[in-house]
């Protein structure tokens, strides 16, 4: 499904984008200031090496290169991953209201679950059989309802409400990277979808020591991972 139109970067400026969010001592809010300040990222990337010693640096910040981006936006491809910048269609809408949000974000799958009412469903690792059957049951009634089905991966009521909503919408979010997910076992779980392909972590250390901790580093900000998509079985959200 594709999403709404909307600004789209370049590819140009995703990797000057990405060049600057990793530049030591800058952050989402620095990010966002020296977008202000210079109109773009690669203006500021031009200008930072001056800034840091205008501000009493005793050395030249070391900006990462065109090569190095380029490697991470491979790595990612290879993942099956891709960068959304923000304010771009598929960067997630509630994302964009906390307090300094990434500028970019590692997103697999359809970014059109992102546009659904979100509802998190979390619960114990070492959950019953019971609690299990039931965060499922309520995972899937959610979904058939219009909602898409959020939480972090962890064993045991939310991998239960994940694959009770496989069909209709959930989200994922991966704190650890998409190399080397957590727990182990996820992407086996994730194979089990038709729209996305499990990641592998021989695949993204095949790149390379210094792109896979590169990699890592970009995932490390709550990337969401949708796993399955399915418009005809998703209802229109209840009305409120």
């Amino acid at each position: 499904m594709s999403g709404p139109a909307g600004p789209r970067l370049s590819d140009r400026q995703r990797l000057a984008w990405l060049r600057l969010i990793r530049t030591p001592n800058v952050g989402p809010a620095s990010f966002r200031e020296l977008i202000n300040r210079f109109g773009s990222a690669e203006a500021a990337l031009e200008m930072l090496p001056e800034l840091v010693i205008s501000g009493g640096a005793n050395r030249i910040v070391r900006i990462p290169s065109i090569a190095e981006a380029e490697a991470e936006v491979e790595a990612a491809r290879r993942a099956g991953a891709r960068f959304v910048g923000i304010g771009e269609a598929d960067y997630p809408g509630l994302l964009k209201t906390m307090d300094n949000p990434p500028p970019l974000l590692a997103v697999k799958g359809e970014g059109a679950v992102f546009r659904l009412p979100a509802v998190a469903i979390v619960g114990a690792r070492n959950a019953s059989l019971a609690g299990i059957k039931l965060a499922r049951m309520l995972a899937a009634d959610l979904g058939r309802d219009g909602y898409a089905v959020v939480s972090g991966l962890a064993r045991g009521i939310d991998t239960a409400a994940h694959q009770g909503s496989l069909s209709t919408g959930t989200v994922g979010v991966l704190a650890g990277g998409l190399d080397v997910p957590y727990p182990p076992e996820m992407p086996v779980f994730a194979t089990r979808s038709p729209s996305a392909a499990a990641p592998s972590s021989r695949k993204c250390r095949s790149a390379g020591s210094r792109a896979r901790r590169i990699f890592r580093a970009a995932t490390g900000w709550l990337p969401a991972w949708r796993w399955a998509w399915s418009s005809s079985r998703r209802r229109s959200a209840p009305a409120r």
